[in-house]
């Protein structure tokens, strides 16, 4: 069984969206299907149908959520230190091709978010910069091509 590394931040958001699909969505999605039922034939009903479509896929995520939760190693940030680029670290780079400096924390797979500067562990370039410092040049085989980031900063916040 593997651990899925998060953030605390993560893990309760994870949660949340358990709690929300439970005791919201789970039960207004029994009650379309009551609903459909009363209108008669089922073989032609839309509604019905749609509301059991509704109700796989709620029920396939809270299987998903469950089993990341179980798995989920949640690590606190605000308690790591060091030089070296490690999960959870927030790190400034230098685009050397565009010039310009990006800000990026590394994250779980599911906590991802490039607009919030939230880059997921398993990405090209967080796997690129992992147990590298600062003045480090790290060279990631992007989509658009060979990218190279000088590491600017490490931080844990």
């Amino acid at each position: 069984m593997n651990k899925i590394p998060m953030t605390a931040a993560g893990h309760q958001a994870l949660d949340e969206e358990m709690k929300h699909l439970k005791t919201v969505e789970r039960p207004a999605v029994i009650a379309a299907i009551a609903e459909a039922r009363e209108h008669g034939d089922l073989s032609e009903n839309a509604e019905y149908h749609a509301a059991k479509e509704r109700q796989g896929y709620i029920e396939g995520r809270l299987a998903e959520l469950e089993d990341k939760l179980a798995r989920s190693q949640v690590i606190d940030v605000s308690r790591m230190s060091g030089e070296n680029v490690k999960f959870g670290a927030t790190v400034t780079v230098f685009d050397e091709d565009t010039e310009e400096e990006s800000t990026y924390q590394i994250v779980g797979d599911d906590e991802a978010d490039v607009k919030a500067g939230k880059i997921s562990i398993s990405s090209p370039i967080s796997r690129a910069m992992i147990n590298k410092e600062v003045g480090d040049v790290v060279e990631v085989n992007a989509p658009g091509g060979l990218k190279s980031y000088e590491i600017v900063k490490v931080e844990w916040v």
